[in-house]
């Protein structure tokens, strides 16, 4: 095998004269695989729909972290950091994928109100434990759920609403007031704020249509960021990425199948776009990242479900295991729809699957039987 090497005799010739000033231009026409960057003082974000799809790298100027697109979805891109960091930008999903919680309640009559807040597993089945306490009593307690926090809303002994860590068990914190004093509310979360709908105002004594909002980002008051289509009371609350719902519910002795809906985006009037299957109130809620569940109620043992839409039909889609089961809490993991608590202070915890239709299974029971609880996950 021979080698090859540079010789005198190849560079004879060359001067340094030669060797110095601009290199002629070249033409880059030929060459593929070559990507711009995006410059930005800032993160992108899930709806940051880059023009160059897949492949598009994203520097942000102030943190020096960079992000690929993975997933091109327009309004729902996925940006991968692909530096030293580990947050990816994803869009946002309601659902959790650790742990259900149930909070406060009433048991065993509506002269005791309860604090307890129990924590039970996604992963497997089995009994919950208790991890901490409300900052007060509370029941008629709706429950809405943060990236990090849990919140108990609506209670028949304050004005107020609490929050707890998700990430540590310990109690709730006192963290501000709702716009007006009520109860029997259903509560539902976007990325950024809690919403409370409707209920029953202990100022006036008198069933309200008020949808209250506020900031997970800062502590402090909620306002009043609209009404339901129709005043009602113990509404099922469900979430999607970009609307809340509220379902049924009841105005005295007249219950209603309405489906509500209103935009994250803007505060504003909630409009019916659709009916249940069954007129009803007291149910628990929960959401997959396509419809919304109704579990229980008045009088009733039904899994009710509607396609998240303009236009949305409740359809029955199977039982929960106790009958007549009303005053329930909504919990909601990737896969699966949870209920927990209800009328006669039930224990039991029960799920159903979000992909195939079918009646929900016991799968383990709370540290103490309550009615009128609030739900939450992460």
């Amino acid at each position: 095998m021979s080698t090859w090497k540079v010789t005198d005799d190849m560079i004879t010739g060359l001067s340094s004269s030669k060797l110095s000033g601009a290199l002629p231009a070249l033409d880059g026409s030929a060459l593929t695989g070559i990507s711009s960057i995006t410059k930005n003082a800032s993160d992108p974000a899930a709806n940051t729909n880059p023009t160059g799809g897949v492949g598009t790298i994203w520097l942000n100027t102030t943190s020096a972290e960079m992000y690929i697109c993975t997933d091109a979805t327009a309004g729902a891109n996925v940006w991968t950091n692909v530096g030293d960091g580990e947050d990816n930008i994803v869009p946002y999903a309601y659902q959790g994928s650790i742990s259900g919680y149930t909070h406060g309640g009433e048991y065993p009559t509506g002269a005791t109100h309860r604090q307890e807040i129990d924590k039970f597993s996604f992963s497997s089945n089995g009994d919950a434990t208790s991890v901490g306490n409300l900052a007060t009593t509370m029941d008629y307690v709706a429950g809405a759920s943060s990236k990090t926090f849990g919140y108990a809303a609506g209670n028949s002994g304050g004005a107020g609403f609490s929050k707890y860590p998700f990430a540590t068990d310990g109690n709730s914190t006192a963290v501000g007031n709702l716009s007006n004093h009520r109860n029997s509310a259903s509560c539902v979360s976007s990325e950024a704020s809690g919403y409370m709908q409707g209920g029953w105002s202990l100022a006036s004594g008198s069933v309200v249509n008020v949808k209250d909002k506020w900031s997970f980002a800062v502590d402090g008051n909620a306002t009043d960021a609209g009404d339901l289509s129709v005043t009602r009371l113990q509404t099922g609350g469900h979430t999607d990425t970009v609307y809340g719902y509220a379902t049924c519910g009841a105005n005295g002795a007249t219950l209603y199948n309405v489906i509500d809906r209103f935009p994250f985006a803007s505060d504003g009037n909630s409009v019916d776009v659709g009916d249940m299957t069954v007129s009803q109130h007291r149910m628990g809620g929960s959401s997959s990242t396509t419809h919304g569940y109704c579990t229980g109620g008045s009088g009733m043992n039904v899994i009710d479900r509607f396609a998240f839409g303009s236009s949305a039909t409740g359809t029955d889609v199977g039982d929960i295991p106790e009958t007549a089961n009303m005053g329930l809490a909504g919990q909601s993991s990737t896969t699966h729809g949870y209920c927990s608590g209800g009328s006669n202070y039930s224990n039991k915890i029960a799920k159903f699957s979000f992909s195939a239709n079918g009646n929900s299974t016991d799968v383990g029971n709370l540290t103490l039987g309550r009615s009128y609880t609030g739900g939450t996950h992460v």
